[in-house]
């Protein structure tokens, strides 16, 4: 049993993550040089403005009618136009390859077993704008908030993976675990800055 997710501190945000999974892949995908609650409310800024976070409609939308819509105050990222342009093109993967499903990313298509975590590790690298870390994050999140755990993912996704770590948008579940990994990753920042001296 999942409990409903806790990463914007905006209830409308968080209740759009929590019940479409397409738009907390897209809040992980916005979750780069930005602050992580500002990137998980990008899909409630779109949804708002275009009605639906549905792939298929954000797949087929016009590349600059669609990054003027992720551009209006509030944007939805830093970097608005290139992040649009991303947003696109996962969203047409998912309708080309997952049949506009995203959830088949992780759970099959329902034919036979669901794949294994180095495999669901493989689909989501595979994502424009998804690096190795990135969808590690993404993965643990899902095994650890979804209730989407599947064979092998702490070995998959590393230390992303340990308990009660407070690593990244996997371990936030309010305001005072967000403050611990935005603490962590200063830290981690520090700490390579002081190595590379």
């Amino acid at each position: 049993m999942t409990t409903p997710l806790w990463m914007t501190g905006d209830p409308a945000a968080d209740e759009l993550l929590d019940t479409d999974p397409f738009a907390l892949l897209i809040g992980m995908l916005l979750d780069q040089q930005y602050p992580m609650e500002h990137a998980f409310a990008g899909p409630s800024k779109i949804t708002g403005r275009l009605g639906t976070f549905d792939p298929a409609v954000i797949a087929a939308q016009e590349p600059e009618a669609f990054a003027a819509l992720c551009t209006t105050t509030p944007a939805v990222h830093r970097y608005p136009g290139s992040m649009a342009a991303r947003i696109q093109a996962v969203a047409r993967v998912v309708v080309d390859e997952y049949d506009g499903d995203v959830t088949r990313l992780w759970a099959g298509d329902g034919s036979g077993p669901a794949p294994a975590a180095r495999e669901v590790l493989r689909r989501l690298k595979a994502l424009p704008g998804f690096g190795d870390q990135k969808a590690r994050i993404f993965l643990a999140l899902l095994a650890k908030q979804r209730d989407v755990a599947p064979e092998g993912w702490r070995d998959v996704v590393g230390p992303y993976g340990e308990e009660g770590s407070r690593r990244s948008i996997a371990d936030v579940t309010d305001a005072t675990s967000l403050a611990e990994v935005r603490a962590t990753k200063q830290a981690a920042k520090a700490a390579a800055k002081a190595a590379k001296a």
